[in-house]
């Protein structure tokens, strides 16, 4: 397996990610953008991308805060978020540098191209896409659904997923709802799955070390079963 730093700038910053696939494989194949969760580029967005890699697409594990920065603590990192969340320009112009950045690898096939993320991660997949990106399928991964321009959904080309814990407090119900009409309304060819019991971050492993298990805490069934929703979703939508 081949991993290689790559640098591109993105809405007036240096990112810094990383790059996976097999070299053993040969001729372009699909790439698939991976977004970190809100703290930055850590090993979870990292160990994904890899785990894509071993099953033959070309993964770029992007950078959010610009020079692979992490920020690790949750009350220094969302007001970067909420700051973010309003401003949707600059959420696909940071999703777009890396987009631009992957399609630039002479690996990938440009016409079948992904992007998931986790958290903020899945709301710069989601944007990235209501912003008219040229992708085949989105998936978020305990992604915010809401965004100040619910009407660029009718813009979305990609099959859509998002998978969402049923308790997740930074998920309410009222927001689900709202990104369930804005796909209607949009005419986007979506999907939504809710786990019950789940909160937030239940793919990540090292949640718990965030010591609020009541917002964040891994779940192994719902990651498990996530991640193979997503596998097949990338099966229909690069056939």
């Amino acid at each position: 397996m081949k991993t290689e730093t790559v640098t591109y700038p993105a809405d007036g910053l240096n990112m810094v990610g990383e790059l996976h696939w097999d070299e053993s494989r040969a001729g372009p194949r699909p790439g698939v953008l991976v977004f970190p969760e809100a703290f930055g580029l850590s090993e979870h967005a990292k160990s994904r991308a890899r785990r894509l890699a071993e099953h033959g697409y070309v993964a770029l594990a992007c950078d959010l805060h610009g020079d692979s920065k992490v920020i690790p603590d949750l009350a220094d990192v969302m007001p970067i978020v909420m700051k973010l969340r309003d401003e949707p320009a600059r959420i696909r112009a940071r999703a777009g540098g890396a987009l631009a950045a992957l399609l630039a690898r002479p690996q990938v096939d440009a016409r079948r191209v992904a992007a998931i993320g986790f958290c903020l991660g899945g709301t710069l997949s989601l944007e990235l896409a209501r912003g008219g990106a040229d992708l085949a399928a989105v998936v978020g991964f305990h992604s915010g659904l809401g965004t100040a321009a619910p009407a660029d959904a009718r813009n979305i080309k990609a099959k859509v997923l998002v998978c969402i814990g049923a308790d997740d407090p930074g998920i309410p119900p009222e927001q689900r709802a709202a990104f369930e009409q804005e796909m209607r309304a949009g005419g986007v060819d979506w999907r939504l799955h809710v786990y019950g019991g789940v909160v937030h971050s239940f793919t990540n492993p090292d949640a718990g070390a965030l010591g609020r298990p009541e917002f964040a805490r891994y779940d192994a069934s719902a990651d498990k079963h996530s991640w193979a929703q997503m596998l097949a979703l990338f099966d229909e939508a690069f056939a």
